[in-house]
């Protein structure tokens, strides 16, 4: 286990130091900032509703349930439970901080998990009638991810728990929409 805690306490430094560069020093924050993807959101929603209509509607409260469950998961079950120190409150660690550390923990990171669950569910059910949008999701999932490791607020262990965690949850509620979709297809064919 040490040797693990040490890697990602190396993998942490690389990316929170060695990486840094002004471009990214300036899109990082607002990149994992919930406020930047409002647009996004906005199309989505009017997208599904527009082409979907009931469906749409449905796969809408999916994903806010996905984020309920998954947010719940990694805040309030996981974090109160491990109590791990967020990198940017550790006093022997140098890091390079770009936005306020936050008051909770750091172990899992509930961005990367709130983010995963909303991909892994959209590849699982949109992704199955548009095939491209897979990588495009993932990436923005694992880029978010990766952005709070490089703002100082998370270490490597903490985003990939959170992605492991959120895929799960996304992944699980993705299959499940698609059998009811398949159920009601199959009722309205009757």
């Amino acid at each position: 286990m040490e040797a693990i805690l040490e890697l990602d306490q190396y993998l942490f430094e690389f990316i929170n130091s060695a990486c840094q560069n002004a471009f990214l020093d300036w899109l990082m924050p607002m990149w994992r900032n919930k406020y930047f993807w409002i647009p996004l959101y906005l199309f989505l929603i009017f997208f599904l509703l527009f082409n979907y209509k009931l469906k749409g509607l449905l796969l809408i409260l999916t994903v806010v349930t996905a984020v309920g469950i998954s947010d719940f998961t990694s805040s309030q079950l996981i974090k109160k439970k491990v109590e791990r120190l967020r990198p940017c409150k550790q006093k022997e660690l140098v890091v390079q901080l770009h936005v306020p550390c936050g008051s909770g923990y750091s172990f899992p990171s509930s961005h990367a998990t709130n983010h995963f669950a909303v991909a892994m569910l959209l590849i699982g059910t949109l992704g199955r009638h548009f095939r491209r949008i897979k990588l495009p999701l993932f990436l923005w999932a694992a880029s978010i991810a990766l952005g709070q490791v490089y703002v100082g607020v998370h270490y490597p262990i903490d985003v990939l728990t959170g992605a492991l965690l959120g895929s799960a949850i996304g992944s699980f509620l993705a299959w499940r929409f698609v059998v009811w979709e398949t159920r009601f297809e199959k009722r309205e064919q009757a």
